[in-house]
C-alpha cells in the first residue's frame, strides 16, 4: 500500500510566493527592456549630459544599446566609441579617452526614477592618453578640482559611485612633457571593485595583466622594465582628506620574477609625490638589470652573478619636472660566484648599498651616487681576501675606496700575473692595503694605497732576466705618498744579500712617469756570486702574442721594472765572478732602463786595490762598458787570472810577476753570458810594475837563445817597469818604453796583434845589465845602457800563427 504524504501549507504558499515575485521581476525586466529600446535616444542624452555636466571639455557617445542579460537584474548600457577630449584639445592634439567599447552597468531603481546611478563600467579596446605639456598644462583638466569647503546641494549634483570597473585591450599612457616622464601600458586586463569608505575616499581590489612598454622617469635615461609583462593584484586604498593614495605591498610578476611592491602617492602636492618600495628574494643579476634603463643596463652587464640575489630597492619623486627619483638599492650577496672585467670572483659574499643622492641638497644625479659594498669577502685566482668597507662615489667619476686584506700562499700569485715575468713559488704574502683608485671601464685604475704587504719565506725567478731568489722575505711599507722597502733577503745560489729601500713619490710616478721613478737601495751582503745575476746581462725574454686580459698588472709591474731607475749603495764582504774574488767592496751603481752607471767602486783585490767608475749599456744581447780604473798594488799574477789574461793568449798569468799600479780608461763589450767579446777593447792603459818579473815568455826566450844563451831566460826580473797601451780591438799599440831587466835592456814600440798585423820593434843592446849593477849615478847608468852591440829586431806575424822575431833591416837609420 502506498501512502501520499502531503505537502505541508507553509511549503504551498511559498512556493506560490517565490513564483509570483519572479513572474514579477520578469515582467519588470521586460518593461525595462521595452523602455529602454523605445527610450534610447533620450537615454543616450540623459547620459551624455550627466557625464558632461562637469567636465572642462566634451564627452561624446557615437550609440548605445542595451545589454540586459550582462547586467542583469539592473540594466547594462553599452556605449560605442566613447571620446573625452579637454576644452584645449586643438592646441595639443591628444585625446583623453578614445573607447570603442563602454559598458556601463546602472541602478535599476535609480533609472525608473530618471537619474542614472553607475554600478559598473567596463572600457574595452581603447586608448587613455594623459597629456601634460612642457608648461604644466594637463588634459585631465578637464576634470576640474573639487573645493573641499563647499558641500553639495543635493544628490543629484555628486558624481555617480562607481562599485566595480574592467578594462580589456587598453592602451594606456602617462606621457608629463614637463617632467620628462612615460609611462606606457598595454593592458590585457583589469579586474576591480570599489568600496567607498563612510570616512571619505575609497578601497579597490585589482587583478592587473599587463606589458609595459615604457616606465621612464627621465626620457632622457631611457625606461625600467620595458617589454616585462606585469602581473598581480593590488590593494589600493584613496584618503579623500589627504589625498594619500597608499598600494598595500603585494607580489607582483614582473616577466617571470615575482617581486614584492609597495607604494605610497601624495596627490594633494601639486605634482604627486611618490614612494615605491620594491623586494625581491630571489632573481638572478641579469634579469635585474634588464628591468632598469638602458644606460644602467649597459654597465651592470659588465657584471655578472651566477646565483639569484636578496633586493631591496626604494624609488622616491614626484610627477613634475626635476629629473630621476631618488634611488635606494640595498642587496644581499651570499656564496655568489662574481664576474667582472678584471676576473672572477668566488666564494663572494658582501652587503651592498647604492643610493643617487649621498649627499642630501646636492641633487640627484651621477655626481652625487654612491655605493657601498660591506663585509666584501672572496677569493681571486684562488687569494682569499677581504674589504671592510669598499666604497664609490661620483659615478660620473668614479672614486673607489676600500681596506684590502689577504693572506695567501705566494705561489697563488702566478695566476694573476701570468709566469712571465716574476714565476713565485713557496712561500706567502700577508697583505693590508686602504686604497683609494679611479674607476675606468669599471675596473680599479691608478690605485693609491697605504698600508703594509709582508712576503716571506718565498721561491721567486725573474724570468725576462733569468735570476732566481730562494728564500726571499720583502716589507713593502706604502705610505700617503712613498714606498718604503724594508726586511729584504734575497738568496740566489751561494749568494745572499740584504735590502732595504725607498721610493720618493711611488704611486704617482707609477703611472705617470715610471721612468722617473729612483729607488735608493741600501744593499749588504757577506757574499755575491756575479754569476748568478748574469741574467741582467741578457737579452730580455720576448712577450708572448697572446695575452690575457689580467696579465695588464703584469705588463705594467715589468715596464717598471724595466723603465724606474735604482740608486744602490752596496756593501759587500766578498764578490765572485769567475776567477774574480774581491773584498770589502763598496759601490755606488744607477741601474736605469739603459744600463748601469758605476760610481765609487773600491775593492780589495790580489793584495792590492781598485777603485773605478764606468757605465754598461745595454743594447740587445750585449752590454757595452766604459771604465776608468785606478790599480793599486795589486798581485800582477792574480789580476791576469782574474780578468783571463784579457784576452791574450802570449802573455798569460803564468809569465808574470810583480805588483801592479795602474791607470786605465777602456771600452768593450760583454756577452749576455758575461765574456769579454773578442777584439771589443778600446782605450788606454798606463802602468807601473814593481818588483816585476817575466817568466818563461815564449816570445823572449826564441831571441834569447840565440842572443844570449847563457843568461837566465826564465825569470827575468824588473825594477821598475811603467809605459803605456793604447788598445784598438785587436792592436794594443806600445807607446815606446823602456825595459830594464836582469837579462837585458830594451827599447820597445809598435803594435801588438791579437790576430795578425803585428809589428813590433826592439832595440835590445848585447851589453849585460849585470856588469852596470854597481853603477849609482843614474845619468851615467843611463848613458851606459844603450853602449856596445846593439841588436835592432822586428817582431811580426809567422806563417805558423805565432810571433817570429828577426832583424829589422828596413830601420831608419837617422832614429
Amino acid at each position: 500500500m502506498t501512502i501520499k504524504q502531503k505537502m505541508p501549507r507553509w511549503s504551498k504558499i511559498t512556493l506560490k510566493v517565490v513564483g509570483i515575485l519572479i513572474g514579477l521581476i520578469l515582467l519588470i525586466f521586460s518593461a525595462l527592456a521595452l523602455y529602454v529600446n523605445s527610450n534610447k535616444k533620450s537615454l543616450l542624452e540623459t547620459i551624455t549630459q550627466k557625464l558632461n555636466k562637469n567636465l572642462n571639455g566634451t564627452l561624446t557617445i557615437a550609440s548605445m544599446e542595451p545589454t540586459f542579460l550582462r547586467g542583469f537584474p539592473g540594466v547594462s548600457i553599452k556605449l560605442n566609441n566613447v571620446v573625452m577630449k579637454d576644452s584645449l584639445w586643438k592646441n595639443h592634439q591628444h585625446t583623453l579617452l578614445d573607447a570603442k567599447e563602454l559598458e556601463v552597468s546602472v541602478n535599476t531603481l535609480a533609472l525608473l526614477k530618471g537619474t542614472i546611478e553607475i554600478k559598473k563600467i567596463g572600457i574595452n579596446d581603447a586608448a587613455i592618453y594623459l597629456f601634460t605639456d612642457s608648461n604644466g598644462y594637463s588634459n585631465t583638466a578637464i576634470f576640474p578640482k573639487k573645493d573641499k569647503s563647499k558641500k553639495p546641494k543635493d544628490d543629484s549634483s555628486s558624481s555617480p559611485e562607481l562599485g566595480k570597473f574592467t578594462l580589456s585591450n587598453v592602451s594606456f599612457v602617462v606621457d608629463n612633457q614637463k617632467g620628462h616622464k612615460l609611462f606606457q601600458f598595454d593592458i590585457y586586463d583589469v579586474k576591480g571593485n570599489l568600496d567607498y569608505l563612510l570616512l571619505g575616499g575609497w578601497e579597490a581590489d585589482i587583478k592587473l595583466k599587463a606589458l609595459a612598454k615604457s616606465l621612464a622617469f627621465n626620457t632622457r635615461r631611457g625606461s625600467f622594465i620595458k617589454d616585462k609583462l606585469l602581473e598581480g593584484p593590488f590593494k589600493i586604498t584613496y584618503n579623500d582628506d589627504s589625498g594619500i593614495v597608499l598600494i598595500a605591498p603585494n607580489t607582483l610578476n614582473i616577466g617571470k620574477d615575482p617581486f614584492i611592491i609597495g607604494a605610497k602617492f601624495d596627490t594633494s602636492k601639486e605634482n604627486t609625490d611618490f614612494t615605491i618600495n620594491i623586494e625581491t628574494k630571489n632573481i638572478l643579476w641579469r634579469n635585474a638589470s634588464a628591468l632598469l634603463a638602458p644606460n644602467i643596463t649597459v654597465k651592470l652587464n659588465m657584471f655578472d652573478l651566477k646565483q639569484p640575489i636578496h633586493v631591496y630597492c626604494t624609488l622616491a619623486g614626484n610627477m613634475g619636472p626635476g629629473g630621476d627619483p631618488e634611488i635606494n638599492v640595498k642587496a644581499l650577496i651570499k656564496d655568489n660566484v662574481l664576474t667582472t672585467p678584471g676576473g672572477v670572483v668566488e666564494n663572494c659574499n658582501f652587503t651592498g648599498f647604492f643610493t643617487n643622492s649621498y649627499i642630501k641638497g646636492k641633487g640627484i644625479n651621477d655626481e652625487n651616487s654612491a655605493i657601498k659594498l660591506f663585509s666584501f669577502k672572496g677569493s681571486y685566482a684562488q687569494i682569499p681576501f677581504s674589504i671592510d668597507t669598499a666604497f664609490i662615489n661620483n659615478l660620473n667619476k668614479p672614486i673607489a675606496t676600500g681596506l684590502f686584506t689577504s693572506k695567501f700562499e705566494i705561489a697563488k700569485l702566478n695566476n694573476i700575473i701570468g709566469e712571465e715575468m716574476l714565476k713565485f713559488g713557496k712561500g706567502t704574502a700577508d697583505v693590508k692595503l686602504a686604497y683609494r683608485a679611479d674607476i675606468v671601464d669599471f675596473m680599479l685604475a691608478k690605485p693609491f694605497v697605504k698600508g703594509v704587504v709582508d712576503i716571506q719565506n718565498a721561491d721567486v725567478s725573474y724570468v725576462p732576466r733569468k735570476v732566481n731568489f730562494k728564500n726571499t722575505a720583502i716589507s713593502l711599507n706604502f705610505t700617503d705618498h712613498d714606498l718604503y722597502i724594508k726586511n729584504i733577503r734575497l738568496q740566489s745560489g751561494k749568494s745572499v744579500v740584504s735590502m732595504e729601500g725607498s721610493v720618493s713619490n711611488f704611486l704617482n710616478l707609477y703611472y705617470t712617469n715610471p721612468e722617473k721613478i729612483l729607488l735608493n737601495w741600501k744593499i749588504r751582503s757577506p757574499q755575491i756570486h756575479l754569476g748568478e745575476f748574469i741574467g741582467f746581462l741578457g737579452t730580455r725574454k720576448p712577450k708572448a702574442k697572446k695575452r690575457s686580459k689580467r696579465s695588464n698588472f703584469s705588463e705594467n709591474l715589468n715596464e717598471l721594472f724595466e723603465k724606474s731607475q735604482v740608486n744602490m749603495n752596496v756593501k759587500v764582504d766578498k764578490i765572485y765572478y769567475n776567477k774574480f774574488l774581491a773584498t770589502n767592496a763598496n759601490a755606488d751603481l744607477l741601474l736605469s732602463e739603459n744600463g748601469i752607471a758605476i760610481k765609487n767602486v773600491n775593492v780589495k783585490h790580489a793584495g792590492g786595490a781598485v777603485s773605478l767608475n764606468g757605465s754598461i749599456a745595454q743594447k740587445g744581447s750585449t752590454n757595452n762598458f766604459k771604465l776608468n780604473a785606478t790599480i793599486t798594488n795589486v798581485d800582477i799574477k792574480n789580476f791576469f787570472y782574474s780578468f783571463d789574461n784579457f784576452g791574450m793568449k802570449t802573455l798569460t798569468s803564468k809569465n808574470l810577476r810583480g805588483y801592479l799600479f795602474s791607470k786605465t780608461s777602456i771600452s768593450g763589450v760583454i756577452s749576455d753570458k758575461g765574456n769579454l767579446l773578442p777584439n771589443s777593447l778600446y782605450g788606454s792603459i798606463a802602468f807601473d810594475l814593481k818588483k816585476g818579473a817575466l817568466l818563461s815568455f815564449e816570445p823572449v826566450k826564441n831571441v834569447g837563445k840565440f842572443a844570449f844563451p847563457l843568461r837566465d831566460l826564465d825569470n827575468i826580473s824588473f825594477t821598475n817597469l811603467n809605459g803605456k797601451f793604447d788598445v784598438r780591438g785587436q792592436k794594443i799599440t806600445i807607446n815606446p818604453m823602456q825595459i830594464n831587466s836582469s837579462l837585458l835592456n830594451m827599447d820597445i814600440a809598435g803594435v801588438y796583434s791579437m790576430s795578425t798585423g803585428t809589428n813590433i820593434t826592439l832595440d835590445v843592446p848585447l851589453r849585460n845589465p849585470k856588469k852596470d849593477a854597481e853603477i849609482t849615478d843614474k845619468n851615467e847608468k843611463r848613458a851606459r845602457r844603450m853602449k856596445g852591440i846593439v841588436l835592432h829586431l822586428l817582431a811580426t806575424d809567422g806563417e805558423d800563427g805565432k810571433i817570429k822575431i828577426k832583424l829589422n833591416r828596413n830601420r831608419d837609420k837617422t832614429k
